[in-house]
């Protein structure tokens, strides 16, 4: 069964990077990017994992943690860790999953329940689906789901975009339109009644009778 946005996000034990973590444990009242990867050493891949490191201070600035997943053993990726670094120029900070033997990418949907129960002898074509993004919120709740193909790289200032979005949507009764990025307008819910807005959001703008606009809230 797929994980949809607001589902609860699957609890487990993982050995990583930086030792055994109980993930609900391990993302505590921080917001959380789980990220995964078919296999060691692929070139997108490798290129995806620096470019986190290169914004893990980004993402801490907006309390949320990073970390990464592969279906190969964690002695590989304390391996693959230094390509990253030679790679991408920033030290790999955040922890990494070992899943060889395809668990959390099976309890996460990637994988079929009949993949197998180990990575040894898959290729990144049987593994395909293991390129996927979960945002989730210190409720522990998915918040963003995406997947991409083999060939197209993960476009981490995105993921930040939507952080902020939802942090911010999270505080105020507003939606972020298309493209929105930090300090453009943003649009008023329908929860608001436009009595409740001249309270609330004094000086907005109605564009439709449904889509009325302001500047974004500190």
């Amino acid at each position: 069964m797929s994980l949809r946005i607001n589902d609860l996000a699957p609890d487990f034990t993982a050995d990583t990077t930086q030792g055994t973590i109980h993930f609900h444990e391990w993302i505590g009242d921080s917001w959380a990017v789980l990220f995964s990867h078919p296999k060691d050493f692929t070139p997108v891949c490798t290129t995806e994992l620096g470019a986190v490191a290169n914004l893990e201070s980004d993402f801490a600035k907006r309390g949320a943690k990073v970390i990464g997943l592969s279906v190969d053993p964690v002695a590989n990726h304390e391996k693959w860790v230094v390509d990253i670094e030679d790679v991408g120029g920033s030290k790999v900070n955040y922890p990494m999953i070992g899943d060889p033997e395809l668990k959390i990418a099976k309890l996460y949907g990637m994988l079929a329940a009949d993949a197998g129960e180990t990575s040894e002898g898959r290729t990144p074509a049987n593994n395909a689906p293991v390129r996927t993004v979960f945002v989730i919120g210190p409720d522990k709740r998915i918040k963003l789901t995406l997947a991409y193909p083999m060939t197209t790289g993960r476009n981490f200032d995105e993921i930040i975009r939507v952080i902020d979005s939802m942090q911010l949507t999270t505080k105020h009764k507003v939606a972020t339109p298309a493209n929105w990025k930090q300090g453009d307008d943003v649009i008023i819910t329908g929860a608001v009644s436009n009595e409740d807005a001249n309270k609330i959001f004094p000086g907005y703008k109605t564009v439709k009778p449904y889509l009325r606009t302001v500047a974004q809230p500190e």
